[in-house]
């Protein structure tokens, strides 16, 4: 093995932006054939470490060989040239073109100056088929679900012919079965001889497909560790570098008034003349936490859409503290005492090119606090308000309040949105995959802060794909299966195995609340 040369070696790379070295002389091995995990708390410098692979950034020190021959890697291009493949944590398609347009995109195969569509079709349809990942070739990307959009920056990777494949957080966004269909998939990939790199905060999808697992704390590379020989326990120590408590602490719930009535609500689909939302009808009390579970895709985003204003609904109502919000305005609901931490960091959560302050007070610029007399923002309370929040949501960025959102690291996005709506104090939190991306350390960070939310009286609504999450979290979980509720289950009674059936729609009842 000695003998034999890395698939690629990453040599003492040290990468610096505005105030943070996001990568502080990491040195990292792949070997050919292999899974090799990269572990790291958000903000860690993981993603950096890649997009420096990956041609999107360039090292100030530090050298990458590819099979023990040193390469330039200037741009995505050429690490195409080299059959380096990339999946962004945030993808990178063109939402008004289709799935296949996406997947050829930059790779076209023409004849006579004519784009060889059919043959391309084919191709993509056989990858698909082959790999278990079924998408619609004709759908838009603006049409269909994150999950299928992860599926379409695969089969991208895939089209090219890739062998060294880099997932960053790949499964973020997919359902439990999902995830699982992927872990196989890189598994045969690994055994066709691809090489992986798999960026992810699960400890679980490491342990059950990675061979050898490197962790970055702070910018800083920790060490490489062969997952055979080391515990959940150990790499999240070496990650956070403290232990983590994996289970939820929570008393049992008090619920009182009702605080959400969705009544008979219906919801549009953009891409089917059936509606997304079917006839729900649901309560959320006080002092407790309902949890909306399902596949992706089977109308969650759509009825958070209808609660929150997001999107018009076609029928039913939605009643808010014993008043009709069903047609109010996003700010009327918002001032009402309605935080949403939304499924979509980039498209709902924060304007990218607006700095970290600026996000933090984007629904309550306008109360006197913030702003003066004649409209003037007040700049010193923004900048002491969000330098509060950074400091107790540990919201990492490398020049503080005024960091430009987009500079920052996906996870850390995520702890400013839901530091911004929880600092709201509000009646109701809807929270649409609050962890998605987050590490270990945050998940149990932001798991308290919604635990405490509920124990001081609040209404939570959780929607969620995690279904540990799910399990743990929740007080009662409702099922969403094609626009409708099947099922109401109890955590401490129900299983894995039963919730499965309702999210399959091989199990339902009539739900009277």
């Amino acid at each position: 093995m000695n003998n034999v040369p890395y698939a690629i070696e990453m040599v003492n790379i040290t990468k610096k932006f505005p105030g943070i070295i996001a990568n502080d002389n990491v040195t990292l091995q792949l070997r050919r054939g292999e899974i090799h995990a990269l572990l790291g708390e958000n903000g860690a410098g993981k993603s950096t470490l890649m997009s420096v692979l990956f041609g999107l950034y360039q090292a100030e020190e530090g050298v990458i060989k590819k099979d023990g021959v040193e390469v330039k890697i200037n741009n995505p291009n050429d690490a195409n040239d080299l059959g380096i493949g990339m999946v962004h944590q945030h993808f990178k398609l063109v939402e008004c073109f289709s799935v296949l347009d996406n997947i050829i995109l930059g790779v076209e195969d023409t004849k006579n100056g004519i784009l060889q569509r059919q043959q391309a079709r084919e191709k993509v349809l056989e990858l698909s088929k082959r790999y278990g990942l079924q998408v619609d070739p004709d759908a838009i990307i603006e049409d269909i679900s994150v999950g299928m959009q992860q599926r379409t920056e695969i089969l991208k990777m895939l089209y090219r012919d890739n062998e060294i494949l880099i997932f960053d957080e790949p499964t973020a966004v997919l359902t439990p079965q999902e995830i699982e269909e992927l872990l196989q998939i890189m598994k045969n990939l690994a055994a066709e001889g691809k090489s992986i790199l798999f960026i992810t905060h699960k400890l679980n999808e490491i342990m059950a497909v990675a061979d050898r697992c490197s962790v970055l704390r702070k910018g800083k590379y920790i060490g490489t560790v062969d997952i055979a020989g080391c515990t959940k326990d150990d790499l999240s120590r070496m990650m956070v570098g403290r232990d983590v408590q994996f289970a939820v602490q929570k008393e049992p719930s008090k619920p009182g008034d009702v605080v959400l009535e969705v009544k008979d609500l219906s919801v549009a689909s953009k891409v089917s003349k059936k509606n997304a939302v079917d006839h729900v009808s649901f309560k959320v009390r006080a002092g407790e936490i309902v949890c909306i579970a399902g596949i992706d895709g089977n109308g969650q985003s759509e009825l958070v859409y209808g609660i929150s204003g997001l999107e018009p609904v076609a029928g039913g109502t939605v009643r808010f503290c014993g008043n009709d919000i069903t047609h109010a305005t996003i700010r009327k609901r918002s001032l009402m005492g309605m935080s949403h931490i939304p499924e979509d960091r980039h498209k709902h959560g924060l304007v990218l090119d607006y700095t970290l302050e600026d996000n933090m007070v984007l629904q309550r610029y306008f109360e006197p606090e913030f702003t003066g007399k004649f409209g003037f923002l007040k700049r010193k309370n923004i900048r002491a308000y969000a330098e509060r929040l950074i400091e107790q949501y540990d919201v990492r960025s490398g020049q503080g309040p005024i960091t430009i959102s987009r500079a920052m690291s996906g996870g850390n996005q995520q702890k400013a949105i839901i530091a911004r709506e929880i600092d709201k104090d509000p009646q109701l939190l809807i929270a649409v995959q609050p962890t998605r991306g987050l590490d270990v350390g945050a998940i149990e960070y932001i798991h308290k802060q919604i635990v405490a939310q509920r124990d001081a009286g609040k209404a939570v609504l959780l929607v969620s794909l995690e279904l540990d999450e799910v399990m743990t979290v929740s007080d009662r979980i409702l099922v969403m299966y094609e626009g409708e509720i099947v099922g109401q289950l109890d955590p401490k009674t129900t299983t894995q195995e039963e919730m499965g059936l309702y999210m399959a729609g091989a199990k339902r009842d009539e739900v009277t609340e």
